[in-house]
């Protein structure tokens, strides 16, 4: 992989469980993800520290470390996005639809734990529709799944994963956006 390919989530999975982080590559993801959305900057302090990961002591290697680096840029980038093309990392639509959907449950509970360390709530008031997002996203993440008819539990996730794509980004156009500096827009 070089530096400008985007980091999918096998190549995440495999920095994860390299770097024997006590997470799921979805959960750290979402961590991220909160806390960028929350208004969170990564700043000289590493990642795992900056997100309260559990890593037993473990210092990443530099490959280890260029991975983390490159999921802090693509993921502030594609927060970013005017084009809307985040993407939580999740497993591959070929996976087991319990994998799926077990991993957006990961990704929801680390986006409502990164949201919470950023701090989003001291920046002011959360608009009615963020505060909505917010309780829909902490039922995601409570959730367990009961799966009965493949193509309808399929386009339940769809829909699901549809909504918690569009939820981040609106809070972090919502909260990081107005934490820039002269900033009354979300560029």
């Amino acid at each position: 992989m070089t530096a400008n390919e985007p980091i999918g989530y096998d190549e995440l999975d495999d920095a994860v469980v390299r770097m024997q982080l006590a997470t799921e590559a979805s959960d750290l993801h979402g961590s991220l993800c909160g806390f960028l959305a929350g208004g969170g900057r990564i700043g000289k302090q590493p990642l795992i520290e900056t997100l309260h990961l559990d890593a037993e002591g473990f210092t990443p290697s530099v490959p280890a470390q260029a991975v983390l680096d490159r999921l802090v840029k693509q993921s502030e980038a594609e927060l970013a996005d005017p084009e809307l093309g985040f993407e939580p990392l999740l497993p591959a639509d070929d996976r087991p639809l319990p994998e799926r959907a077990e991993a957006l449950v990961d990704w929801c509970r680390g986006f409502l734990g990164g949201f919470g360390l950023a701090g989003a709530e001291a920046h002011g008031k959360l608009s009615d529709e963020a505060e909505e997002i917010l309780r829909d996203l902490g039922t995601i993440a409570a959730s367990s799944f009961d799966f009965g008819e493949e193509g309808e539990d399929e386009d339940a996730l769809i829909e699901v994963h549809e909504f918690v794509r569009v939820g981040a980004m609106l809070l972090f156009a919502e909260c990081a956006g107005r934490n820039k500096p002269g900033s009354d827009t979300v560029h």
